[in-house]
């Protein structure tokens, strides 16, 4: 690798993303090879955190303006291959499939994350605002630092007002998350939803204050349905 871990993280911070932790894949994480053949022996996460600095690059980008289908993943695909190739790695995306890679897995392996009631991943600082945008896989087995040891923050939510705040019982206790009535939520009488993000992640009382804007939340319920609001 021809960069520090320093120099790393903060040439990815002015494209736009955030150093998202690392670690050495096991096999049955299915790290895919290099574009070599190579094996990957250290993957490095990258992604955003909050709604601030990072949807400001992403916005201000040519793929978030030209009109054409797919502007975050086209965004994210141009500038991670940029990183890796200026690194000498490969680079591995979540939205790349199928065979699909298991973002979720390599998080949980990578930083103190942990899985939500609500299936999303949450972060002690960050919340549920939060995601992954691609990943860098390289031959060399780098030294790592260890591990921020911060506890699972909804151990001690008692109340779990995730569970109970969306308006249509999408992630009701007991049961698997129902796509098809937050689906329908969102196609008619969502509006709050669609403008101000998920009624049930805004509920999270863990990092608040990094909610997503108004338009960035659109943004991502228009990407979901693009053939309702696309």
């Amino acid at each position: 690798m021809r960069a520090t871990w320093e120099t790393l993280v903060s040439d990815v911070a002015q494209l736009g993303f955030a150093f998202r932790g690392a670690f050495h894949p096991d096999p049955e994480d299915g790290a895919p090879t290099l574009s070599d053949g190579a094996p990957t022996l250290t993957i490095v996460l990258l992604g955003w955190t909050g709604g601030g600095d990072h949807w400001s690059a992403f916005s201000a980008s040519q793929e978030a303006n030209d009109g054409l289908p797919h502007p975050l993943n086209r965004w994210s695909k141009r500038l991670i291959d940029q990183i890796a190739a200026d690194l000498g790695g490969s680079a591995f995306y979540p939205f790349a499939g199928p065979p699909w890679l298991d973002f979720q897995s390599w998080a949980l392996k990578s930083e103190p994350v942990y899985r939500s009631p609500l299936g999303f991943l949450i972060h002690p600082e960050w919340g549920l605002w939060h995601s992954y945008r691609g990943a860098l896989g390289f031959r060399q087995r780098l030294e790592l630092g260890p591990r921020e040891d911060v506890p699972n923050p909804c151990d001690q939510c008692s109340e779990r007002p995730c569970l109970s705040a969306c308006p249509v019982s999408a992630f009701a206790p007991g049961r698997s998350y129902d796509y098809a009535a937050c689906r329908h939520h969102l196609e008619g009488a969502g509006e709050d939803c669609r403008m101000r993000a998920c009624a049930a992640r805004r509920a999270c009382p863990i990092g608040g204050d990094n909610r997503y804007s108004e338009p960035q939340a659109t943004f991502h319920i228009r990407a979901l349905l693009p053939n309702k609001f696309g």
